[in-house]
C-alpha cells in the first residue's frame, strides 16, 4: 500500500529523553511515551525569534513532564515558549498544555471547535456516563458487561490533561503564522476529530500533519454519543482530498505518530481507498439488517477487545453514516 512512501535518513529522537532531531533549520523533532500500542507521540519545536513555538504536547504523566524538564534543559536551551499550538484535543496531544502555559505564561492556540469540544470533554470527569450515551451503546449491541466497562471508565479523559487555560487563540482555515522569519499556513481538516489543524511551509516544504495524515496506520474516524447523527468519515474523506489540491506531494510530513516521510499524495490515495474497500464489504454484508458490532469483521482484520470496542463501535458506525 505504500511502496511509493519513502523516508529520508532522519535517526530518531530517543523516546521521553528530551532529545530532539533537527528537521530543518530551526524545526526539531522531539517524541514523548505513550505508553501504549502506539509509543510514542512525535512534539515539534519551531524556533521563535528569541524562544519557541512547541506544536503538541504529549499525554499528562510524571513521565512526559520529565522528559519536558530535560527537553528545557538541552533542546530548548531554556528558552522561553512563545505559543503552544495543539493540533487537536486529543490527549496525547493536548494533555500537557495547560502546564506548559502555566508555567511559560504562553497562550494556547487551537481551532475553536476543537478547545471548546475539549472544555465539554473535560467536563465530564467525575460525572456518570449519560443514560443517552448507554442507549447509544446499547443500540450499537453492547450487553450489560461492556456496558458496565463504559460505565466505570466514563470520565477518564479529564484526567490525561492539565486544567486548560481559560482563553485561547482561535486558528482558523487559511491562516498564515509568522514563526521566526517563517510564514505557516493552517489547513483545517474533519473527521479523526472536529477541526483538525496541520501547519504547512512552503518555504521548508514541510507539513506538521497531525494524526490526519499518519504514514502507517489510518487515524480512527468514529461517531460519538455526543454527537450521535454525525458522518464524520465524509468529512475524512473530503478533507484527504482538499489537502491533496492544497500541499505538495513533495513535502516532508511530518505526522504525530511514525516517522518522517516523502509521498503524501500516494498516502492520501492509500487512505481513501482503504476506506472505500471498508465501505463496499461493509455494503455487501448488509443484506439484512445488523447492529454496529456485527459488522466488524467487514471493517477489522483482528478480534476486537474490551479496550478497542470503544474505537470500533464509532468507527463501524461511522462507516454505516457515510453509507
Amino acid at each position: 500500500m505504500n511502496s511509493k512512501i519513502t523516508y529520508p535518513e532522519i535517526e530518531p529522537p530517543e523516546i521521553g529523553s528530551g532529545s530532539a532531531a533537527k528537521i530543518a533549520e530551526g524545526v526539531f523533532w522531539m517524541r514523548m511515551p505513550m505508553g501504549g500500542r502506539i509509543e510514542a507521540i512525535n512534539l515539534w519545536a519551531l524556533a521563535d525569534n528569541d524562544g519557541w513555538t512547541i506544536i503538541d504536547t504529549g499525554l499528562r504523566t510524571t513521565e512526559t513532564a520529565a522528559a519536558w524538564h530535560q527537553a528545557f534543559a538541552s533542546t530548548l536551551a531554556n528558552q522561553p515558549i512563545q505559543r503552544i499550538i495543539v493540533t487537536h484535543l486529543h490527549p496525547d496531544h493536548s494533555g500537557m498544555a495547560g502546564w506548559l502555559a502555566q508555567k511559560h505564561a504562553a497562550p494556547l492556540w487551537m481551532t475553536r471547535l476543537e478547545y471548546l469540544t475539549l472544555r465539554v470533554l473535560a467536563s465530564y470527569t467525575g460525572q456518570e456516563a449519560p443514560a443517552e450515551a448507554i442507549q447509544f451503546y446499547k443500540a450499537a449491541g453492547w450487553g450489560e458487561i461492556e456496558l458496565d466497562h463504559y460505565r466505570a471508565r466514563f470520565g477518564d479523559f479529564g484526567k490525561m490533561l492539565y486544567p486548560l487555560p481559560d482563553n485561547f487563540r482561535a486558528l482558523e482555515d487559511g491562516q498564515r503564522l509568522k514563526i521566526g522569519d517563517r510564514e505557516w499556513m493552517i489547513v483545517v481538516g474533519k473527521g479523526h476529530s472536529p477541526e483538525h489543524a496541520m501547519l504547512y511551509c512552503a518555504d521548508l516544504d514541510l507539513l506538521i500533519s497531525g494524526d490526519q495524515v499518519l504514514p502507517e496506520i489510518s487515524s480512527n474516524v468514529s461517531v460519538q454519543p455526543l454527537e450521535p447523527e454525525a458522518d464524520p468519515l465524509s468529512d475524512w474523506l473530503v478533507t484527504l482530498g482538499k489537502i491533496r489540491q492544497t500541499v505538495p506531494n513533495d513535502v516532508l510530513v511530518l505526522p504525530a505518530h511514525g516517522k518522517p516521510f516523502r509521498g503524501l499524495h500516494e498516502r492520501i490515495g492509500a487512505l481513501i481507498q482503504g476506506h472505500e474497500d471498508g465501505l463496499a464489504r461493509l455494503l455487501a454484508l448488509l443484506g439484512s439488517p445488523k447492529r454496529a458490532i456485527d459488522i466488524f469483521p467487514a471493517l477489522f482484520k483482528r478480534q476486537i477487545s474490551l479496550s478497542l470496542l470503544g474505537l470500533a463501535t464509532g468507527e463501524s458506525l461511522a462507516h454505516l453514516a457515510c453509507l
